[in-house]
């Protein structure tokens, strides 16, 4: 993207809309995406922050008036400077408290969707970080009322906030005072930390000061602060976006360079609960669900919108890993027809790679279903690459046939076999077809079918001619009649164990792609706990040093308050635990089950061979050649 584009619009009626032109440029990045919002009071900067992450002196509008330049949420996607394969998506919302507007609530719901969708918030404000700034930043304390994690949590719980809540990074601008706390120099976070200390007591007028504190220490997982100096002389900042860099104050550069070297490095990939990876086509289905969410009145749901992605996003895995498996099978048909053995090795090497796309898109299959609509899907193309193969096969081994016995047929419809000593040249003749084509066969996937109806339709011929030769006696015939059923015995085993070994070439296949499946579903099913685990322990990490912070501060029952909704936590995410084990061994049942079945198919096929196989031949007549 050479310049930033609108997001989302605010229309005439004061509604969101997302526009569809950025979204399509989001389907298209298939990368882990590190979104970083911000937000703030309106004209205070915000704008060329974000320019200084794109690498860009200009981009977002900054304009020079007191008017908000930003209307909704503008976004520009560039290749992260130092996490390779992935982009950074910056969001520059518009500012909060424009006089212009006049609308609180949209104030909020431009602020939590800042905060769904981002993995690191800027608030962005001027000055000092004192009470009134806080107080400023009164949307962090109503984000309860406007988000839910889980569909079934009461309104104005926020619990599991801390879980999935960006980073939180507040840049002070314009910044003049000396960072002292007690006569003491601090540091930037420490000076923020000073600002977010509570107060003891328990009146309105302190529970109305710690309000916007405790929740900004209870949400986010991580805070830091930067406070800058003015950039340039004030009869220049309304020329920010013009001037060189030589213009700007060392101070202020000093600061914007670490600004942006910590967003670079501390800033992680997106991610929904249970730390699934958020690529720019995932994040598109977000800003959608959240956008029509608050635009038709309802509360944002992080728990309903996940559901809703895991839908598209599994059907959309199953097609990009069936279309790669198809793709590859194209490739080896053009060869057709190839041995059976090639063909099963080809689709068990196809079939781990689609499972395995698969596997990287797919989330929430919780009930399997999705992997269980590829398997169906590979199967049955499988099995159609089968009957193409088989019926390339046949027909090739039929032109073979026809060529090799076309002497036969003139012989034939000349009489030559109804001459004296007819049936001994006729079976000379059967005899040398059958060589030559044993030979330029080679073991064909239907050869020996072919070859045995082949030899079936020359029974009546064989046994016409038989009977027309003058030369053989009774005795002769009886023979000649023996020896050949039990050459037609011979081709009918040959053909039924042709049929028996690819059935059982097909079931080591099915037993190979199943272990390959199960393999690939114990690492996703791994993966999964492990990230799991990690989110927990972030969103735990986060709760034990806040609650050491209170502790440290005198508030013991606040501290008490807080080790019981850990405790809390703990249980809810141990139970969960053992509902998603629970549910990957369903999922392994399930599989077995599947795969159980795939084999019990080819095994009464397998049977079935066997029942025709033991059946007495019927007895040929003798009827002649019309």
């Amino acid at each position: 993207m050479q310049e930033p584009v609108c997001l989302v619009d605010n229309g005439p009626d004061g509604k969101m809309s997302v526009q569809q032109g950025a979204l399509q440029i989001l389907e298209q990045i298939q990368q882990p995406v590190v979104v970083v919002a911000v937000v703030g009071l309106y004209r205070t900067g915000k704008s060329y922050l974000m320019n200084r992450l794109a690498g860009k002196q200009s981009g977002f509008a900054l304009g020079s008036t007191i008017e908000s330049k930003t209307k909704g949420i503008w976004m520009w996607c560039v290749p992260h400077p130092e996490k390779q394969g992935h982009t950074l998506v910056l969001l520059d919302t518009e500012g909060l408290g424009d006089v212009d507007k006049g609308d609180s609530k949209h104030d909020t719901q431009v602020f939590s969707l800042s905060v769904l969708l981002s993995s690191t918030l800027v608030y962005n404000s001027r000055g000092t970080i004192d009470n009134r700034a806080v107080e400023e930043l009164q949307y962090v304390t109503e984000l309860a009322e406007h988000i839910k994690v889980k569909a079934s949590d009461k309104r104005g719980d926020d619990s599991e906030f801390v879980k999935i809540f960006p980073s939180f990074i507040w840049a002070v601008r314009d910044f003049t005072l000396e960072r002292k706390i007690d006569g003491q120099d601090a540091t930037e976070d420490e000076y923020l930390d000073f600002a977010l200390k509570l107060k003891l007591g328990s009146s309105k007028k302190v529970e109305d000061y710690n309000l916007p504190r405790e929740c900004i220490r209870k949400y986010f997982p991580s805070r830091k602060c930067f406070t800058f100096p003015f950039p340039t002389d004030p009869d220049n900042v309304i020329h920010l976006e013009t001037l060189a860099l030589s213009d700007l104050k060392p101070t202020f550069l000093e600061v914007t360079d670490r600004f942006c070297s910590y967003v670079f490095e501390q800033s992680h990939a997106k991610q929904l609960k249970d730390g699934y990876t958020v690529d720019g086509r995932v994040f598109s289905h977000l800003v959608r669900s959240y956008v029509d969410t608050i635009s038709s009145g309802g509360i944002p749901c992080l728990e309903n919108a996940v559901v809703a992605m895991a839908q598209i996003e599994n059907e959309a895995a199953v097609r990009e890993g069936l279309e790669m498996y198809e793709s590859g099978m194209e490739q080896l048909r053009i060869y057709f027809p190839v041995y059976l053995k090639d063909l099963n090795t080809e689709h068990e090497r196809l079939n781990s790679l689609a499972v395995e796309i698969f596997m990287k898109r797919c989330f929430k299959d919780d009930q399997g279903e999705h992997l269980k609509n590829l398997e169906e899907s590979i199967n049955n193309v499988f099995g159609s690459f089968v009957q193409q193969n088989e019926q390339t096969s046949a027909r090739l081994c039929e032109e073979i046939l026809s060529g090799l016995s076309e002497d036969l047929r003139k012989k034939l419809q000349q009489g030559v076999y109804t001459a004296v000593g007819g049936y001994q040249l006729f079976s000379q003749d059967v005899e040398e077809i059958v060589r030559k084509y044993n030979s330029q066969t080679r073991g064909g996937v239907k050869a020996e079918e072919v070859l045995d109806g082949f030899l079936q339709q020359r029974k009546e011929e064989s046994a016409f001619i038989l009977h027309t030769d003058q030369t053989l006696g009774e005795r002769d015939r009886e023979i000649w009649e023996e020896r050949e059923r039990g050459v037609l015995l011979e081709q009918e085993v040959r053909a039924g164990e042709e049929r028996q070994r690819r059935l059982a070439e097909r079931m080591e296949a099915e037993k190979r792609s199943n272990e390959e499946r199960v393999r690939l579903l114990l690492v996703k099913m791994e993966e999964d706990m492990a990230q799991q685990q990690r989110e927990n322990q972030r969103a735990m990490d986060a709760k034990l040093r806040e609650q050491e912070r209170l502790l440290k501060m005198g508030f013991d029952a606040k501290a008490g308050d807080m080790q019981r909704e850990m405790e809390a936590s703990r249980r809810r995410w141990e139970e969960a635990a053992q509902r998603r084990q629970n549910t990957f061994q369903q999922q392994l049942q399930q599989q077995e089950n599947r795969h159980q079945q795939s084999l019990n198919s080819l095994r009464e096929q397998q049977e079935q061979i066997r029942r025709e196989a033991a059946r007495p031949p019927p007895r040929r007549s003798k009827c002649s050649i019309q």
